[in-house]
């Protein structure tokens, strides 16, 4: 049986740490607690680390194209690797949160986040978990400048905090806990 674990940003060392890049700082700390690496996967528009937990096979992407057309990955994975959207997990920031808040849902609307639109348009499906990380909206200022910027010093410490208990849940989800389980889970976190 294989998984799937999208984290979802934009490439490139200029949105690196960035708002909306929190996706991708989620998928990368997991990798890396595992002592794996990311590779290159051009067929699939993505980065991709496999990891095994528990006999199966947990794929974690990063998609490389930018975070509008992020769809294009998971669907090309989705159908290489005979996954149902059961069988995935999309990791993303929400501007409508908190700073470091985490929330689960198992299907809805895109709210707004491009990444997300772009799943929804490739996979034709709305019904998938995800895991949003709360970024704040700006005080002051254009939102876009707000999620291509970085987090201040207070709220990276909250985001930081937010990635640790979001190693958690993913850890609970690859270990097949339900959805009620896994909101309880997170609730405890």
């Amino acid at each position: 049986m294989t998984k799937m674990i999208v984290g979802l940003g934009n490439p490139g060392k200029k949105y690196e740490k960035t708002r909306h890049n929190v996706g991708f700082m989620v998928v990368d700390r997991f990798v890396a607690n595992q002592g794996e690496n990311f590779r290159s996967q051009p067929t699939f528009k993505a980065d991709v680390a496999t990891v095994f937990s528990q006999g199966e096979k947990i794929l974690l992407v990063k998609p490389t194209t930018f975070m509008n057309a992020s769809g294009l990955a998971v669907r090309a994975l989705l159908a290489y690797y005979g996954l149902t959207m059961a069988d995935l997990l999309v990791v993303y920031d929400d501007l409508d949160m908190a700073v470091g808040k985490l929330r689960l849902r198992e299907k809805g609307s895109a709210g707004g986040h491009n990444g997300i639109k772009s799943i929804l348009a490739e996979a034709g499906q709305s019904e998938f978990l995800r895991l949003k990380i709360g970024i704040g909206r700006p005080q002051v200022g254009k939102v876009v400048d707000h999620v291509l910027g970085r987090f201040d010093t207070d709220d990276a410490i909250s985001v930081d905090l937010a990635i640790d208990r979001a190693q958690k849940l993913l850890q609970a989800w690859i270990s097949g806990l339900p959805f009620k389980q896994l909101q309880e889970e997170l609730n405890r976190l």
